[in-house]
């Protein structure tokens, strides 16, 4: 009988990683199956552990971020500012499919541990890097050794000018949306290389630059200006509307009209079809125009009506709505759970806590593991024994603060 696996059973991932963007690369390449190693700092660990909200039960406190973006891996506690520390760290490459990697740009090849020496000691390796601007060789910018947080690519990439309204300043987006998008582009590169390496037999350098993700996001920007001149501006769709949230009696829904087929459905259903052939409102660019009268009249229709009954009615007509949920609204709806993208995982300190499953569903494999995020240095001992180091040797590592352990 053959058991089912997920698709990246048997790969081995080096996670040198902190805050964002390279925990949610591993934790999408673990939650898929791999074995994945985390390196952090004995004594602190990622800083993300030391980062709010915190979960709390019988005076233990851990941080629901660090909880959610490391389930399914293991912690090795490692100082790699100690010879003693690199070298342990090479006998974990030379074994292992894959180093995701997200620190300061050259941290890693000033202490030797880049790439390029990395490669010489497993050249099926898979190194992926994840920075602010990018650090290819010959894709390398006046910006590639500049530390970056995931505002900064929404800013530079234009994203972050057209969020917000017309007359107020520009803002942010989702919280970590830059780290979030990276991590899973960073997870894409690396099955791109995964599969290059089952024709060739050669790893390679995985390149991920938040800036250049956030600005591939963007790309309704880049074709407007190219084909047109044009800058799209913050709050102010010009040639296609309605596009936003339309208020009704219990809270907002969502409505986008692409075309003019979609407006005479949305029209019709609301009970103005004169408007179908309104000079103010046969098209998109004159809808736009045309908004601040518009919107009125489609909010009057939704005024006595709840979200339910305006999104029954509207999609009934294929006008495509949705309610604009809030976090309860989220969790007492029960498509989320019958699609189980809210999983459960039991940390044995803090109990069991809610979570965002990584996507998509696989028909042909199990579901995702749902194993708690480790305990700092956790699995030390039985990672380094593997690499082998006798019991001994392990306690004169933790002695000298090469390594860390937590028992």
């Amino acid at each position: 009988m053959t058991v089912l696996q997920r698709p990246l059973t048997g790969i081995r991932v080096i996670g040198l990683e902190q805050y964002m963007s390279g925990p949610y690369c591993t934790m999408l390449l673990a939650d898929a199956g791999a074995e994945v190693i985390k390196i952090e700092r004995p004594g602190a660990g990622d800083p993300r552990r030391a980062i709010s909200p915190f979960f709390e039960k019988d005076g233990v406190k851990k941080a629901g971020g660090f909880i959610g973006y490391n389930r399914n891996k293991k912690s090795l506690a490692l100082n790699l500012r100690d010879e003693a520390g690199q070298e342990v760290l090479r006998k974990l490459v030379a074994g292992a499919d894959v180093v995701v990697e997200n620190l300061r740009p050259g941290a890693m090849d000033k202490m030797g541990l880049g790439y390029d020496q990395l490669k010489t000691l497993n050249s099926r390796l898979i190194y992926a890097m994840i920075s602010g601007y990018g650090r290819l060789p010959g894709y390398q910018s006046k910006y590639s050794n500049w530390p970056a947080f995931d505002i900064v690519a929404e800013a530079m990439s234009g994203v972050m000018d057209l969020i917000g309204f017309a007359d107020k300043p520009p803002t942010y987006t989702l919280y970590g949306m830059a780290d979030v998008y990276s991590g899973m582009m960073a997870a894409y590169g690396i099955m791109q290389a995964l599969f290059m390496r089952e024709r060739t037999g050669k790893g390679q350098l995985v390149d991920v630059s938040m800036l250049d993700n956030m600005l591939a996001l963007n790309e309704r920007m880049v074709t407007l200006y190219s084909t047109t001149r044009e800058e799209p501006k913050r709050g102010c769709l010009e040639h296609l509307w309605p596009r936003g949230a339309f208020q009704c009696q219990d809270g907002y829904v969502a409505l986008n009209v692409p075309d003019d087929i979609v407006w005479q459905r949305l029209a019709t259903a609301i009970g103005r079809p004169d408007l179908v052939d309104d000079p103010r409102s046969t098209t998109g660019t004159s809808r736009a125009a045309h908004a601040d009268v518009l919107q009125p009249l489609i909010e009057a229709w939704m005024a006595d009506k709840t979200r339910a009954e305006v999104v029954e009615t509207l999609n009934a007509a294929g006008m495509p709505t949705a309610p604009v949920y809030t976090a309860k609204d989220v969790f007492e709806d029960e498509h989320f759970r019958i699609r189980q993208m809210l999983v459960e995982i039991d940390d044995p300190e803090v109990g069991p806590h809610t979570f965002a499953r990584t996507t998509p569903h696989l028909s042909a494999a199990p579901e995702i593991p749902l194993n708690p995020a480790p305990k700092l240095g956790q699995h030390t001992r039985p990672i380094l024994e593997a690499l082998g180091y006798s019991a001994g040797e392990v306690d004169k590592l933790v002695e000298d603060g090469v390594v860390g352990v937590s028992d």
